[in-house]
């Protein structure tokens, strides 16, 4: 288990010094023993009180991290458990609203148990004021990065801890919506830590409290530093790339030396020698840090999605490295750029994929589903979309994450509306004639750039 720490120990923790202000609170005309007349209330919270030295499970207030300001909630778990009452409602409803009026983004520190029993319904529907406050500031265009402390469950973790942007997670913390005390006797305790929701694609990284001011600020200066207006640079990363590894590689071969035949295309694409989309986001990015999860049970190693800087601003990108890409790729690419809209933020993709997986469980995942969702947040986007084919582009698994009129190739690459071995099969011809197959379906880069799939650009 993690160490547990207080409020205002995580807010050191993660602030600058001097730079927290605490915000004013809303006042409210409390009833003896609360809403429900709960007998006993009142001196609970009054012990709460003396145990912490806070008036309330949450403390709220602006401070910079790593230099990037901030509207930052921080739950006492030693109070009443972190529990959401009708003032802890009040208290959040203001810090949201604060947020919103001076642009700031909001980072939520979560250690709770869930809603306070002594307030009955009365604070569970402050889960609902908690929704809208996210879903206005999430409309403002305003990023929530969410800290996971031990224990985060119950409403708390459905509201402010899942419904966040990108989720950070304490190692060992407590993390699900079930609480240690109503899972039922013969739960796994081990499915309710950070470590399962990362893996299960309900949380973006497991970070070290040492680690954590640093990830914090690296994350908050990323997600409010958008490249406004531009598209990501293809020839930093094409052909034409000087002065980084990859485009070394290419520069070495010549621009000029595309693939003579459809066959070669495919070889070239497959060679374990060509540089994968790891090697293009090195050359590319000074840093950067990855999202991880489609938020619904899954995670694909093969699809790498994150955000980073390019010349003191903000791209994000979402790359695929070569494999047959799963429903939670697609589902996790589609998060990135709908995050990346709403914040403004151009996003560069890469497509590297045989195409999508096809075997019974991606069948059971919802592939089709997820392909679809895929085209359709890049079809709508309204941000700048960039792709670049580095490698195979395999049907419509490939032509889902590249943008329409804005796609462009490297030599060591083909497009094809399916690989040139199923293609034969599909039309019935033995396996030898594969090669001449895919020739026919013209699927070379310079092929593609005459039948306008890809864009052409001097070099």
């Amino acid at each position: 288990m993690t160490e547990r720490r207080s409020a205002r120990e995580t807010l050191s923790l993660v602030t600058d010094d001097t730079t927290f202000t605490e915000l004013p609170y809303p006042a409210r005309e409390s009833k003896p023993d609360g809403p429900l007349a709960w007998q006993g209330y009142d001196a609970s919270r009054a012990r709460a009180a003396d145990r912490t030295g806070e008036s309330e499970s949450v403390i709220c207030g602006t401070a910079t991290v790593a230099g990037t300001r901030a509207v930052l909630i921080a739950f006492e778990f030693g109070y009443l458990g972190g529990s959401l009452g009708e003032r802890t409602g009040d208290r959040l409803e203001a810090a949201y609203t604060h947020a919103r009026e001076h642009r700031l983004p909001v980072v939520p520190l979560v250690a709770t148990g869930g809603s306070r029993m002594q307030e009955g319904m009365i604070a569970l529907t402050q889960l609902q004021r908690v929704a809208r406050q996210s879903a206005l500031t999430r409309e403002a265009g305003l990023p929530q990065i969410a800290v996971l402390r031990d224990p985060t469950t119950g409403g708390g973790w459905a509201t402010l801890g899942a419904g966040a942007d990108v989720i950070l997670a304490l190692p060992g913390a407590q993390i699900g919506f079930a609480g240690s005390r109503v899972r039922p006797p013969d739960a796994d305790p081990t499915a309710y830590t950070a470590e399962a929701q990362v893996a299960a694609g309900a949380a973006d990284s497991v970070v070290e409290p040492e680690q954590l001011k640093e990830t914090l600020g690296r994350w908050l200066r990323l997600l409010t530093t958008p490249w406004v207006g531009q598209a990501p640079v293809p020839a930093a990363l094409g052909p034409s790339a000087q002065n980084t590894a990859v485009g070394r590689d290419v520069e070495q071969r010549g621009a000029a030396d595309l693939p003579v035949t459809g066959w070669e295309a495919v070889l070239r694409a497959r060679s374990p020698q060509r540089p994968r989309a790891e090697r293009y986001l090195d050359a590319y990015f000074t840093h950067r840090l990855a999202i991880s999860g489609d938020r619904c049970g899954g995670v694909d190693a093969g699809m790498l999605c994150g955000f980073g800087e390019r010349e003191g601003r903000t791209v994000a990108y979402a790359a695929q490295a070569g494999t047959a890409t799963r429903p939670a790729g697609y589902r996790t690419a589609a998060r990135l750029i709908r995050l990346a809209e709403r914040l403004g933020i151009p996003v560069l993709t890469l497509v590297d994929t045989p195409g999508a997986a096809n075997d019974a469980e991606a069948e059971r995942q919802g592939a089709g589903a997820a392909i679809a969702d895929l085209f359709g947040a890049v079809a709508s986007a309204r941000t700048p979309l960039t792709t670049l084919l580095i490698g195979e582009g395999g049907s419509g698994g490939a032509l889902a994450l590249a943008a329409p009129g804005n796609t462009w190739a490297t030599p060591d690459s083909y497009f094809s509306v399916i690989a040139p071995e199923s293609a034969a099969a599909i039309l019935k011809r033995p396996p030898e004639e594969a090669e001449a197959t895919a020739d026919q379906l013209r699927i070379r880069p310079q092929d593609l750039a005459e039948l306008g799939v890809i864009r052409t650009r001097p070099v």
